[in-house]
């Protein structure tokens, strides 16, 4: 039966649902793709990869046939890479397995690769109206805050306790428009900070700002000292083409290409870095020339600096050897386009694209 929390949410998602490409989509698959797009990525970034993916695969059948590289490709720029890799293998275990149709139980879609207890309910209840609570970031907010849950979330007490009061106020028959409206209600009005509290139908039965706790529940454990990596890498040019490396499947941007280098040792100067490194990666020794620019980028866990750098093979240089990446490739400045690639090697990408004569 429905609770005073769920009826009061759903009469509020009735009326305010976010208007979204995969909302009343008839194909399971479609909300299968946007469950794992969404996966720690915004809403608002989500939608242009989600149309052109759909575009591109429409069916489970074009996604299993397609390989990795164009996977990888259409997936550029969302990040978290893994799950486009989860997502293609995936593919191929529902062709093979399930006739092509995404399974619609909650046992059998958590064990497809990329598919956790979150999105198994999120694509059961939503794809398959089946009765199934959802747990994510924003639906452990809501619920966190609406019952006052002062034990830190993330915890093994904490996840219990809410995955418990996802599934009491979950309403039979509305479980996926349920999970839907505490995501939406998470997103856009009992956010992280400085929750919109007035506009909130649950406002009134909301136990943390009873209190005055809104701002301090969910109780998360304080992020750790994010490390910041200074990283070197070989743009190495021979007779037009230049050196690319594509990073072993098992490795952080795994499938991707890049200019190959790595980290800075202590007391190392960037092109000192270059030089060893690829004699490491590669077995080639190098002379280094020219800055290719200086790039940032953030990931989860760490931050990076890198130092590019033209540079050439030595004179009597061993051939370069893929002795740490899955594969080398020597290409055109403009076939760079046709190689997936992570933020900063896109960056140096293009870059040497407009520099080409």
């Amino acid at each position: 039966m429905l609770t005073e929390l769920s009826r009061s949410l759903l009469d509020w998602y009735d009326r305010e649902q976010r208007r979204l490409p995969w909302r009343g989509h008839p194909d399971p698959y479609a909300v299968w793709v946007s469950e794992i797009m969404l996966q720690q990525t915004r809403v608002e970034t989500v939608i242009p990869y989600f149309e052109r993916w759909m575009q591109r695969f429409p069916t489970p059948l074009a996604l299993a046939s397609a390989s990795q590289q164009e996977v990888l490709s259409v997936w550029e720029g969302l990040g978290y890479y893994s799950r486009a890799r989860n997502l293609h293998q995936a593919a191929r275990v529902v062709m093979d397995r399930f006739d092509g149709r995404l399974p619609a139980t909650r046992a059998e879609l958590q064990a497809l690769p990329g598919i956790g207890a979150y999105t198994a309910g999120a694509i059961a209840s939503i794809a398959f109206n089946l009765d199934e609570a959802a747990l994510d970031g924003n639906i452990r907010r809501v619920l966190a805050r609406a019952c006052a849950v002062r034990i830190p979330a993330r915890s093994s007490a904490g996840e219990h306790a809410l995955w418990q009061l996802a599934r009491d106020h979950l309403p039979p028959g509305r479980a996926g428009d349920y999970n839907q409206a505490l995501m939406d209600l998470g997103a856009t009005v009992c956010t992280p900070r400085s929750p919109n509290c007035l506009l909130c139908p649950l406002m009134e039965l909301c136990q943390a700002r009873a209190l005055g706790l809104q701002e301090e529940l969910p109780i998360l454990a304080p992020h750790p000292t994010v490390p910041h990596l200074t990283v070197s890498a070989a743009v190495i040019e021979r007779a037009g083409r230049l050196l690319i490396a594509r990073r072993p499947a098992h490795e952080l941007l795994g499938g991707m290409w890049e200019f190959p280098g790595g980290t800075l040792e202590a007391g190392e100067t960037p092109a000192a870095a270059a030089v060893r490194e690829i004699t490491e990666e590669l077995g080639a020794a190098i002379l280094v020339g020219e800055p290719v620019g200086v790039y940032q980028h953030a990931y989860t866990h760490f931050k990076v600096t890198l130092h590019a750098f033209r540079c050439r093979l030595a004179a009597g240089s061993p051939e370069p050897q893929a002795l740490e990446a899955s594969e080398l490739r020597w290409v055109l400045p403009e076939e760079l386009a046709h190689f997936p690639m992570g933020k900063i090697d896109r960056q140096i990408a293009r870059r040497l694209t407009q520099a080409a004569p």
